[in-house]
């Protein structure tokens, strides 16, 4: 087995399953469903049983594969899953045992447009379903936006480490675009997965073998009122952590910047070529890029807001993230939306005629 990092050219659901191998990933449980199946059947072809140890198993459902990742996690296994938006709804109620219970594990949604079963073109309109918690309870979990083939096979070890180190779950949420478009990949050297016994000592809430330790008791139920209401106040405690310590994004030509784009995914690589086109015209503009949408950029938003004439948010859905963007700003600024649905995509030229008609005149 090559032990090196490698280069080259995948798709980007091949790129996360290349990385699953790689990062240690002990186990994935998935069932198909368009457009995130190479997932799938890029591990089905690269057989880690035989080499890494990992297990690949095809699930007879969404339901039955987000429960095999919450007992995996529950023993202190890197386990995951991935799906595209239905089947991710799908996942909800076991997402939501999850993060109640604090057991890691990683979920990976290729978006695709809805309502419903919709279409198998891409979207980015599960924004609300990943940052607020798609099932029921106060919770959230972490959620890592990639815009391209890199981040894809880099967000996978990323998403391991924040989940344990937070243990609960954590959403990279792609989307049709960049599963499915093909570019050039630094893959990551091998990392050996874990022993037993490094697992029992660096996860010791893990019900995995009591061995002379009390009990582990791993579950998101209580009848005690006043035992829930501690549990959600540790947890509310445990999101404020996370919002202070790990704020992720990136931002583009915004140091003379008179106006902003804020993009994420795919939409974020279409608003690069806008600022192209805007500026060669003389208009100022540059992008903040959120890399985690949960915890979200709102500190850095709020500080640019304060020297720009106007937001732009570009987005593949009907107006989602532009909430919390407005939530940033509190009317510092102008603050509008520019997207597409259904599984059409924006084009550059689109977005900058929709900056100077929303933004400018």
């Amino acid at each position: 087995m090559v032990k090196e990092q490698e280069t080259i050219l995948l798709k980007g659901n091949e790129a996360i399953a290349h990385a699953a191998i790689r990062c240690g990933c002990d186990g994935f449980f998935g069932y198909p469903i368009t457009p995130q199946s190479e997932i799938l059947e890029t591990l089905a072809l690269e057989k880690p049983w035989e080499t890494t140890g990992m297990v690949v198993v095809q699930a007879e459902s969404e339901l039955a594969s987000i429960n095999m990742v919450y007992g995996g996690g529950a023993v202190g296994k890197r386990v995951m899953t991935s799906s595209s938006s239905p089947g991710v709804a799908l996942m909800q109620e076991g997402i939501t045992y999850m993060a109640g219970a604090e057991i890691p594990g990683v979920i990976v949604n290729v978006q695709r447009g809805g309502p419903g079963l919709g279409t198998i073109q891409p979207s980015q309109s599960d924004y609300y379903q990943s940052t607020r918690g798609g099932g029921n309870g106060d919770y959230n979990v972490i959620v890592l936006a990639p815009a391209s083939v890199q981040e894809m096979a880099d967000f996978m070890d990323l998403a391991f480490t924040l989940a344990f180190r937070y243990r609960m779950p954590a959403i990279i949420l792609s989307d049709g675009v960049i599963g499915q478009m093909m570019e050039k990949v630094v893959l990551p050297p091998y990392k050996p997965r874990r022993t037993e016994e490094e697992i029992r000592r660096e996860c010791p809430w893990a019900a995995n073998g009591r061995k002379g330790r009390p009990m582990n008791y791993l579950t998101s139920l209580s009848l005690d009122p006043a035992w829930m209401e501690n549990h959600n106040k540790h947890l509310q405690a445990k999101y404020e952590k996370i919002r202070q310590c790990e704020v992720r994004y990136e931002t583009q030509d915004i140091d003379d910047a008179e106006y902003l784009i804020i993009a994420f995914g795919s939409a974020a690589r279409i608003a690069q070529k806008s600022i192209e086109l805007c500026r060669a015209e003389g208009i100022r503009i540059g992008m903040l890029r959120p890399i985690t949408l949960w915890p979200f950029p709102t500190q850095a938003i709020q500080q640019i807001s304060e020297r720009v004439k106007g937001i732009m948010c570009v987005e593949i859905n009907a107006g989602q993230m532009v909430d919390d963007v407005r939530l940033s700003v509190m009317g510092r600024c102008p603050v509008c939306h520019y997207g597409r649905m259904g599984g059409m995509v924006p084009t550059p030229e689109e977005i900058v005629q929709e900056i100077k008609t929303q933004l400018i005149e």
